[in-house]
């Protein structure tokens, strides 16, 4: 009887450690794909965040090195027309960024099925927005032709919501508000003072920040299967051909006037604000959204005036200091939406 009473306690509490060792397991098991799916949504997390920093590295990068040709551009402009430098430095930066990207051995070929998107973002982010910006100046003042120049983000922000079903998102149009209250107290009241005589300045300017716009949002929209140092290479040189063949045939270029200073300056302008700029602006525009890079590139002006208060002695003001604040604020939250919104 007493064997019996032990026996059939002995198999309850083998029956019990059982069911322990398997709520043990089941427990473990749970917890341990806890983990693993934390993780990975972490390392996810992670990725993005790691993609966002260097996307807003790049587009910092490339509005310092445009924001410095501003003051290279005003010593340049003495000696040597500004379209005819656009065009020669920007063949000179393809032809190295070519040599470069032959270098590293990527894929440099074209398919005839590409050729139209390469095409079109040449002329719309080379060719138009250089040369429209600039042949404004025949007309506009300096602060003026910026003002709206950098009226691109509003431009990219409208054409994201048609083209890549990107509805603007109420940090977005903070955003915009932020920068261009930035730009147009860095760039003063006369800015917004036009004249009739300024007609076709005003077109130039708006023309091309609409269409470096429309080139933004078509080059997110039908991104082409390029290294950023191959597409560079293909946009700035097929981008540059007009502009030298312009410049040659109206400005008459001559380089004989040139003296060590304005070598210096076509110099930058090939290798900094011609190349490596704009190899950064395509990792960006690859890493954020069209409008969160578009944009960083509102501290180009503020950078193009303090630098010409540094190098060229011009007085730096609070304006200036407060316009920064402003645009780093509207970049930070533009930075923030930068992931595609919900379609």
């Amino acid at each position: 009887m007493n064997n019996d009473m032990c026996h059939m306690k002995r198999s309850e509490e083998i029956n019990e450690g059982r069911k322990m060792r398997r709520w043990g397991q089941f427990f473990g098991r749970l917890v341990f794909a806890t983990r693993r799916r934390s993780f990975r949504n972490g390392a996810a997390l992670t990725d993005a965040t790691k993609s966002q920093i260097t996307g807003a590295a790049c587009v910092a990068l490339t509005a310092l090195g445009w924001g410095l040709n501003w003051p290279a551009t005003k010593v340049l402009i003495e000696s040597f027309p500004p379209i005819s430098a656009r065009g020669v430095t920007g063949l000179v930066a393809s032809l190295i960024l070519f040599s470069a990207t032959a270098a590293r051995k990527e894929r440099l070929a074209i398919g005839w099925r590409e050729w139209p998107h390469l095409s079109l973002g040449a002329l719309l982010n080379v060719a138009v927005w250089m040369g429209g910006t600039t042949a404004s100046l025949r007309w506009l003042r300096a602060g003026q032709a910026a003002t709206l120049a950098y009226t691109m983000p509003i431009w990219v922000c409208l054409l994201a919501w048609p083209v890549l079903k990107e509805r603007p998102a109420p940090r977005q149009i903070g955003a915009i508000v932020l920068g261009m209250c930035g730009v147009l107290i860095l760039l003063g009241p006369d800015s917004l003072s036009f004249s009739r005589h300024d007609g076709p300045g005003v077109v130039l300017a708006l023309l091309a920040a609409f269409l470096f716009a429309l080139g933004t949002v078509c080059g997110k929209a039908h991104p082409l299967p390029l290294s950023p140092l191959a597409l560079t290479a293909w946009q700035v040189g097929l981008g540059s051909i007009p502009l030298t063949i312009l410049g040659f045939s109206v400005e008459k270029p001559e380089f004989a006037r040139l003296d060590a200073a304005g070598w210096a300056t076509l110099a930058y302008t090939a290798l900094v604000s011609m190349g490596l700029c704009y190899v950064t602006w395509f990792i960006a525009k690859r890493r954020l959204s069209a409008f969160g890079a578009a944009t960083g590139t509102l501290l180009t002006p503020v950078i193009g005036v303090a630098a010409s208060a540094i190098f060229l002695g011009d007085a730096l003001t609070i304006n200036q200091l407060a316009s920064l604040a402003l645009v780093s604020a509207g970049i930070v939250l533009a930075v923030g939406v930068s992931r595609p919104a919900p379609r």
